[in-house]
C-alpha cells in the first residue's frame, strides 16, 4: 500500500514513531508533520522522524490523503475544526487516542462535512518516556490496534485504515467505540491511576526519607506508567470519566474484600488472591507473544 502524503498531527513518542515507521517501510512518498513550536520542527530534523515539519497546520494538510491525529484527546476537536479547509476530499483522517467515544462523536460529522472520512484508531503501544527523542519505529510491531468505525464509515476507508497498521506491523481489531471504551478503561485507564497512585502515596514526603530507599524493582515495575505525560493521562481519565470511575469502584470494592480477609487473618482468602491472580496472568502471558507497553 502506497500514501502520497501521509500528515501527522503533533510529532511526539507516538507520531514521532510512526514516521519513522511509515519512511522506514515506505508507505509513503512524503511525510509531514504539524508542530505548535519553532524549536519542534528543529528536533523533527534532528531525529529525522518526518520529511517536512511545520508550524503551519493547514500547509501540513493539504493534499494529504492520510492524516493522522496524535496529539492529546482536548486538543483533537479544535485542530480538526482549524484543519477542514485543507482536507482533502476522500482523505481519510485517523487518531491514536486512548479513548474513542468522545473522539469519534466529536470528529466523524466535521470531517464528512469537509468530504473527508474519519476511522478511529487506538494502537496499544507507548511508553513513560515523552517527546520525539522517545520515538521508535519498532513501536508497534506486534501491537493490537483497535479499530472503531461506524455504521457511517465507508468500507473502502476501514480497510485502509487497518491496511495501514498492519503494513506497520499491528494486529487491527474492529469493535465498537463504546466497547473500546469499556475494556480499556480496564486494562489501561485504571493500571494508570492505580499506578499513580502507588507513587503518590508511597513516595509521599509525609514518610521517612528511608521510604524511598526501600522502593526496590518490584515498586519501580509497579509504577513505571506512572511517569508518563501527565496532561496526556488527564485528559483520557476525564473522557472516560464514567467508565473509569465504575470500574475504580468495583476495584476498590475487591481491596476492601482483601483487607478484610488480613483483617480477619482469613489465610485461605488471602491465599486465594494471590493464586488465582498469578494463574491469570501467568495464562495471559502465555497466549501473549509481546505485552504490550502502554
Amino acid at each position: 500500500m502506497q500514501w502520497q502524503k501521509i500528515t501527522l498531527i503533533g510529532v511526539g513518542l507516538l507520531g514521532g514513531s510512526l514516521g519513522l515507521a511509515i519512511k522506514q517501510r515506505g508507505l509513503a512518498k512524503r511525510v509531514e508533520g504539524f508542530v505548535r513550536r519553532p524549536a519542534s520542527i528543529a528536533e523533527c530534523e534532528q531525529f529525522g522522524v518526518v520529511d517536512r515539519a511545520t508550524c503551519d497546520l493547514l500547509s501540513a494538510v493539504e493534499q494529504a490523503d492520510l492524516v493522522i491525529l496524535c496529539t492529546p484527546i482536548a486538543q483533537m476537536r479544535d485542530l480538526t475544526e482549524k484543519m477542514l479547509p485543507a482536507l482533502r476530499k476522500e482523505g481519510i483522517v485517523t487518531d491514536v487516542g486512548s479513548v474513542k467515544t468522545s473522539v469519534v462523536d466529536d470528529l466523524e460529522a466535521l470531517i464528512a462535512g469537509a468530504g473527508a472520512h474519519f476511522i478511529g484508531s487506538h494502537p496499544m503501544a507507548g511508553a513513560e518516556k515523552m517527546g520525539v527523542s522517545a520515538a521508535r519505529a519498532d513501536l508497534f510491531h506486534n501491537a493490537i490496534c483497535a479499530i472503531t468505525p461506524t455504521v457511517r464509515s465507508p468500507t473502502k476507508a476501514v480497510r485502509r485504515v487497518e491496511d495501514f497498521w498492519r503494513s506497520l506491523g499491528a494486529r487491527p481489531l474492529k469493535l465498537s467505540s463504546e466497547l473500546h471504551d469499556e475494556l480499556i478503561s480496564r486494562s489501561s485507564h485504571l493500571p494508570h491511576v492505580v499506578a499513580a497512585e502507588l507513587a503518590n502515596y508511597v513516595l509521599s514526603p509525609a514518610y521517612p526519607k528511608e521510604q524511598a530507599l526501600l522502593c526496590g524493582n518490584g515498586f519501580r515495575d509497579s509504577t513505571r506508567i506512572a511517569s508518563g505525560s501527565p496532561e496526556m493521562w488527564r485528559d483520557i481519565a476525564l473522557a472516560n470519566r464514567k467508565k473509569l470511575a465504575r470500574v475504580l469502584g468495583v476495584f476498590i470494592e475487591d481491596l476492601q474484600e482483601f483487607q478484610l480477609a488480613l483483617e480477619n487473618a482469613d489465610t485461605k482468602a488471602v491465599q486465594e488472591f494471590f493464586e488465582v491472580a498469578k494463574l491469570r496472568r501467568d495464562e495471559w502471558c502465555s497466549k501473549t507473544s509481546s505485552p504490550s507497553a502502554e
